[in-house]
C-alpha cells in the first residue's frame, strides 16, 4: 500500500461510512438511476425544480441530457431560496442567460467525481483540494467534521448534503447553498 495513503485510509472509511449513515436513503433523495442522464436524476429528485428551470433557461439540458461524465453539485431549491425571490426571477430572464449560464457551470466538474473520490482527494491534499469547473475557475472542498464543503472565489461556501447520485453521464451531488465565480 502507498505510505502516504496508508495513514488516510482509517479516516478516508470513517467519512465515508459517516456520510452514508448521515445522508440515510440516497433514493428517497435523488433518484438512483445509472440509466438515466443527469438531467434525468435532477428532474426526478423533486428537490431540485428551480435548478431545473434554470438549465433550461442557460440551454444546458442537451449537455446534461447527453454529454458527460460530469459531475454536477446540485443546489436544493432551499439553497436557490436563501436568494431572493426578485434574484431568482432575474437571473432565469433571457437577458441574464450569459450571467446564469456562468453560475450553472460553475456548479459543474468535468468528469466523475463520487464522495470516495473527493474524500481521497482531501486526504491526499491534507484536507484541502480543489476542481475546476467546467465554466473555468476552480472550487475549493474541505472537510468539516464529517461534511465535505465546496467553496466559491468570494468565501461563499455549500455542504454536500446528499452524495452518489449516479447517473449514466455522471454523478449529482446535492448542496445546501450556491456557489458563484462572481458576485451574485
Amino acid at each position: 500500500m502507498n505510505r502516504c495513503f496508508a495513514p488516510c485510509l482509517p479516516i478516508l472509511l470513517f467519512f465515508i461510512s459517516a456520510i452514508s449513515l448521515a445522508q440515510g436513503n440516497l433514493s428517497d433523495l435523488l433518484e438512483q438511476n445509472t440509466d438515466g442522464s443527469l438531467l434525468e436524476g435532477v428532474t426526478a429528485s423533486g428537490n431540485h425544480s428551480i435548478l431545473l428551470s434554470a438549465f433550461r433557461a442557460a440551454d444546458l439540458e442537451q449537455i446534461l441530457n447527453e454529454e458527460g461524465p460530469f459531475t454536477v453539485f446540485a443546489p436544493s431549491d432551499g439553497a436557490f431560496k436563501k436568494l431572493s425571490a426578485d434574484k431568482i426571477k432575474q437571473l432565469l430572464l433571457p437577458e441574464n442567460k450569459s450571467e446564469l449560464f456562468s453560475l450553472l457551470t460553475y456548479h459543474i466538474v468535468a468528469g466523475n467525481l463520487t464522495a470516495s473520490k473527493i474524500l481521497q482527494a482531501l486526504c491526499n491534499g491534507n484536507g484541502r483540494t480543489s476542481f475546476t469547473t467546467i465554466q473555468g475557475n476552480e472550487l475549493i472542498a474541505t472537510i468539516s467534521g464529517i461534511d465535505i464543503i465546496l467553496t466559491d472565489a468570494y468565501g461563499n461556501s455549500a455542504k454536500i448534503t446528499t452524495a452518489d447520485s449516479n447517473q449514466c453521464n455522471g454523478v449529482l451531488h446535492e448542496i445546501d447553498s450556491i456557489i458563484s465565480p462572481n458576485k451574485i
